[in-house]
């Protein structure tokens, strides 16, 4: 294949990777290799098309996967989204470009080795659900492992043992047309789970289903991934969809990648006005957790640490309010700045008098849509705990409502007291 000019890459911060991909390109048209002998290599796709006939589907793509992550490819129709998940397995041959999976050489493999690959390491899962009509439940389930060559009695039980995972225990012996959408979708998934593949393709999997049934069917698949820890790449074009179910997404825009990153960061750090766009109808309070929105303590004031010292701490943050630490730096109390200069000027030597233990505590990982019953129980900020619960830092009650209606970044909300 013809090695692209440049290969860039994107740093992996933990896990293993399990799929990497180099430098990827799909010409369509005749001769595509002669594209990269042009000039027109770095020109906009309509002027690729109108001055040599070839469309650029993919263009220069670089990316890895983590082993046992979901992994989203979002983008809008003509994105090369469903294209790139595609050439991942060569189901449409890459013009260029490198692919490993699980340790493999993707675009050397002969056509036997190829087809081998595919049969025992991927699993593909279509909208279109792609069950055969004249067989049962149980029979599409199984057929995959039927083309491996796996004997009837030890697929049958691992075929069994699939429907039972997606809920299906009962029906296993009706055929499709008695299966509703979100049933049959069930069937497709299970019968990709019992392949056990490296990776699992879901594009678009739930598009074709009524809304009700696709939350659903996006919970169960929640709920699934958390106990079977599967590889997944899943396609979508409905950015409220892959901002629930993704580790990590990836958003295209005419055949590149232009951003990857976690929900949190493709909704707080928009890479382009084009990502900012693409997710500014999303609802970030399900996105959006503690750890973003979370706010440094501007004041330490310690248990043993008299009035006049805690006032003076408090003044000094300009803000109207301190948590109190132990010696573990774990939040026991919090302090109002009125309530101090009280104990200042009534002549007391302890804080402990003023201090309110009755606070609202949450952990990183908190989404502003669980933070917000905790808002509105208690008039004093919410203290960000790590899980010796020491104290990281603390979000104010403001923040959680103007996260949850913002269409801008939660930051816009900073520098203003409780």
């Amino acid at each position: 294949m013809i090695e692209p000019d440049a290969l860039p890459s994107e740093s992996m911060d933990d896990g293993e990777t399990i799929l990497e991909a180099r430098g990827l390109w799909k010409v369509f048209g005749e001769n595509p290799r002669r594209f990269f002998d042009s000039k027109f290599k770095d020109e906009s796709k309509d002027k690729i098309q109108n001055e040599m006939g070839l469309v650029v589907g993919l263009r220069d793509i670089s990316f890895e996967v983590r082993k046992g992550e979901i992994f989203v490819i979002m983008g809008l129709s003509g994105s090369g989204k469903s294209t790139l998940i595609r050439c991942l397995i060569r189901l449409v041959e890459p013009t260029a470009g490198e692919i490993r999976i699980a340790g493999r050489e993707i675009c050397s493999l002969d056509a036997k080795g190829l087809m081998k690959f595919r049969r025992r390491s991927t699993a593909m899962v279509f909208q279109a659900f792609g069950l055969l009509p004249h067989y049962t439940v149980l029979e599409n389930v199984a057929y995959g492992l039927k083309i491996r060559g796996m004997p009837l009695e030890k697929r049958m039980n691992v075929a069994q043992a699939a429907v039972e995972t997606v809920g299906l225990k009962g029906w296993e012996s009706y055929l499709p047309s008695s299966l509703s959408g979100g049933m049959q979708q069930r069937v497709g998934l299970a019968r990709a789970f019992a392949a056990d593949p490296d990776i699992m393709l879901l594009d678009e999997p739930f598009s074709g289903l009524d809304p009700l049934i696709r939350r659903q069917m996006q919970d169960e698949l929640i709920q699934l991934q958390s106990e079977l820890q599967k590889t997944m790449i899943f396609v979508t074009h409905d950015v409220q969809e892959a901002l629930k179910i993704a580790d990590r997404i990836a958003i295209m825009q005419d055949g590149r990648i232009i951003q990857i990153g976690t929900p949190e960061e493709i909704i707080a750090e928009p890479a382009t006005d084009y990502v900012q766009e693409f997710v500014k109808d999303a609802f970030p309070a399900t996105v959006l957790t503690a750890g973003t929105i979370m706010e440094d303590p501007e004041a330490d004031i310690h248990v043993w640490q008299g009035p006049k010292a805690a006032y003076a701490l408090i003044r000094r943050s300009k803000m109207d309010f301190a948590f109190v630490l132990d010696k573990a730096h774990r939040a026991v109390g919090v302090l109002k700045q009125d309530t101090v200069r009280k104990l200042v000027n009534d002549g007391n030597d302890s804080i402990a008098s003023g201090m309110v233990t009755d606070f609202e505590t949450c952990t990183t990982d908190m989404t502003v849509e669980e933070l917000f019953p905790l808002a509105t129980a208690s008039p004093f900020p919410i203290a960000v705990l790590d899980d010796d619960e020491k104290l990281l830092g603390y979000i104010r009650n403001h923040t959680i409502i103007e996260s949850m209606i913002q269409e801008g970044h939660p930051e816009d909300a900073e520098n203003r007291n409780v």
